[in-house]
């Protein structure tokens, strides 16, 4: 599989989130072989737990199933920039490369000022770099884009005040 086909996964596993309640967010854990090993949606709303998004609860999962080393020769692959908070997740259960196929900003003007997507305008590769471990980043990846903004459509409250 190709860095696309793995984002049109999320983008898949984003609609599931939407579909159980949760705001469309999917990430996806594949192994060296290619193997996806988790896939993880956002859990936030449902769970009632700020830290549920996609990335970061795959990181708990991930962190529980495999050791660092093998970690470190996975790719996280999600359907947008992972946040900051995502983003340390990431780098503290030792995974080495992400794949994503919008930004942050592109987010953003998805989700306006809906308060259930507040925004940071912090991009994963500034978060990356202040870490003393190498993040390999790619990203975005405009093939996958239009599946993972078809997601959102109609789901966010874009330009309004709340």
């Amino acid at each position: 599989m190709e860095h696309v086909d793995y984002l049109l996964r999320c983008a898949d596993v984003s609609r599931q989130a939407r579909e159980h309640g949760n705001t469309p967010f999917g990430a996806v854990l594949v192994g060296p072989d290619g193997t996806i090993l988790v896939e993880q949606e956002n859990i936030e709303l449902t769970d009632g737990d700020c830290t549920g998004h996609a990335e970061t609860a795959l990181m708990r999962k991930a962190s529980q199933r495999f050791d660092r080393d093998f970690l470190a020769r996975c790719t996280l692959y999600s359907t947008a920039e992972p946040c900051a908070m995502c983003s340390a997740a990431i780098y503290w259960g030792n995974v080495r490369r992400v794949v994503y196929a919008i930004t942050e900003q592109q987010l953003l003007a998805l989700t306006g000022d809906d308060p259930r997507n507040p925004t940071m305008s912090l991009p994963c590769r500034q978060v990356f770099s202040s870490g003393q471990k190498e993040i390999a980043v790619i990203g975005p990846i405009d093939e996958a884009a239009e599946a993972v903004v078809a997601a959102h459509e109609g789901f966010w409250n874009a330009g309004s005040d709340g």
